[in-house]
């Protein structure tokens, strides 16, 4: 998928630690005053610090993070916290910018502390709370929150793009794309809402795929020389199936940065569906020696796709069970979070196609490390998470086994475990467990109910709802689904493991 980011604000508990980002081109061929006049000059939000170069720093940074540079933002929020220690928003940056979950914790208790003693401002002091609320599970207080912020500040476009950022995690596609306009109005040269609500029309529903194409095409023309730019049009040409015109993208992106290496592992996604399968394996493993911080722990599972692709399931599973068994060694910022990530992987592929013995073996290897993840975050929010997570693995495994019983009482413990959550999303795993459990044992119509409920942005439930729909005599509902997900077009494990099947049923239903 797209290697943009949206600024700040996890919206789940789970923090997307910076597994990418560019680092600095050689030479000195970008302009940064045309690049700030884009990015870091348009926010009408205040930036509290007495010190000048902490501000410089500080914007500097903002700048990286609207064009998907997550590492040189890092620098220059720890150089802006440098200059003034007491920098409360500039402690959120270094935070949400981070490379390991230690970090992330310790840097937002930072912004939070200096945010009361340090004078932040009304604006700085929200989105500070915005994240906390994230970090808790608590999406309905980010909402809240970022609502508050833009009607306190509506000339603010950041404020907007903050609030359309929490509208799009929440599945609100028509309210993201609504707020994004209301910015452009305001800012019409705003790249990182072009990007946001371009990728809105590239995976939200509606879908439009010309639209995203026009908003990346705008960006585009706004930093020409910026790798992110061509990772965003690559990402249209995919949607579009334009392969080949997606491959040039991620390949020009990577000549504008060779010290990049999100845009090799982007055109391993392309080359892994184009069946070019040594090609793929090519591209990531020089994404993987060329990466920084995170970054090769997260894109090998990646290579570890290409043998789902391949149809060969097993060498995935033992592809992941080695990163999982070598990432202390790896000399990674969080190896504990790969450690997790990659076991994770590992119980999808086993459950998914009944390896009950790697299932078992993964998950009752996962379960420690996620629970010593969750004990470090000090997060009432991120342990709830850990243990939801397991009752979600728990069941659907039962289920996949047969055994029902202890499926629905896993799934019913996985419900007790999100219920204190203040998000509107946290019944949908339930229901993709109440599909599972009522697809295994034949009752389609039930299933195609659930599924209809859960995750549908994740194309294997959405293959699930469309199977439960062609199996219980709504062949007409589930033909759009299988012909839109023949040509997804973007790289996850749970389409790896549907796509072949998915191409099949679109073949029949042409």
């Amino acid at each position: 998928m797209s290697s943009f980011h949206r600024p700040l604000l996890p919206v789940a508990v789970s923090v997307v630690l910076s597994s990418c980002g560019a680092a600095p081109p050689q030479g000195n061929s970008r302009d940064l005053a045309a690049l700030d006049a884009v990015t870091s000059s348009i926010s009408g939000l205040p930036v509290t610090t007495s010190s000048a170069g902490a501000r410089n720093h500080f914007l500097q940074g903002e700048r990286e993070v609207d064009l998907s540079r997550a590492f040189d933002a890092q620098e220059h929020f720890k150089a802006a916290v440098a200059a003034d220690s007491t920098f409360a928003i500039g402690y959120l940056n270094v935070a949400t910018t981070s490379n390991s979950l230690e970090d992330f914790k310790t840097n937002l208790a930072r912004a939070e502390h200096f945010a009361t003693s340090g004078g932040a401002s009304e604006a700085e002091q929200i989105q500070i709370q915005i994240v906390r609320k994230g970090f808790e599970n608590d999406v309905s207080g980010q909402l809240a929150l970022a609502q508050q912020l833009v009607a306190k500040f509506p000339q603010s476009p950041r404020a907007l793009l903050i609030l359309s950022g929490i509208q799009g995690g929440l599945n609100r596609q028509a309210d993201n794309r609504a707020t994004d306009e209301k910015a452009l109005a305001l800012a019409p040269k705003f790249l990182a809402v072009h990007l946001d609500i371009g990728n809105s029309y590239l995976l939200g529903e509606p879908k439009d795929f010309q639209k995203a194409l026009q908003h990346f095409q705008a960006a585009e023309a706004l930093a020409p020389n910026e790798p992110a730019m061509h990772d965003v049009l690559g990402d249209a040409q995919r949607a579009l199936n334009n392969l080949p015109a997606a491959r040039v993208e991620y390949t020009r992106g990577h000549e504008l940065n060779p010290r990049d290496a999100s845009l090799l592992q982007q055109r391993g996604h392309v080359n892994s569906f184009a069946s070019d399968f040594a090609a793929a394996r090519a591209d990531y493993d020089s994404s993987m020696a060329l990466g920084g911080g995170n970054e090769r722990g997260f894109f090998a599972p990646f290579r570890a796709y290409v043998s789902v692709y391949a149809g060969d399931p097993p060498g995935a599973i033992a592809e992941l069970n080695k990163l999982a068994a070598e990432a202390d060694g790896m000399s990674l910022p969080d190896p504990l979070a790969v450690k997790v990530n990659a076991l994770t992987n590992v119980a999808v592929i086993a459950i998914a196609t009944r390896d009950f013995p790697a299932a078992d073996a993964a998950l009752k290897q996962r379960m420690p490390l996620a629970r010593e993840q969750a004990d470090k975050s000090g997060s009432a929010g991120f342990r709830r998470a850990t243990e939801a997570n397991g009752a979600y693995f728990n069941a659907w495994l039962a289920a996949r086994k047969g055994d029902y019983a202890t499926a629905k009482r896993e799934a019913d413990r996985y419900a007790t475990v999100v219920a204190p959550d203040a998000n509107p999303r946290k019944m949908e795993a339930f229901h993709q467990l109440a599909g599972f459990i009522a697809a295994y044992q034949g009752k389609q119509a039930d299933a195609a109910a659930h599924f209809a409920q859960g995750n549908l942005q994740d194309p294997y439930i959405q293959y699930q709802y469309a199977t439960a729909l062609d199996a219980s005599g709504q062949s007409a509902k589930a033909k759009p689904m299988f012909q839109a997900l023949a040509v997804y077009n973007f790289n996850s494990l749970g389409y790896a493991l549907i796509r072949k099947e998915a191409q099949a049923k679109a073949s029949v239903a042409s």
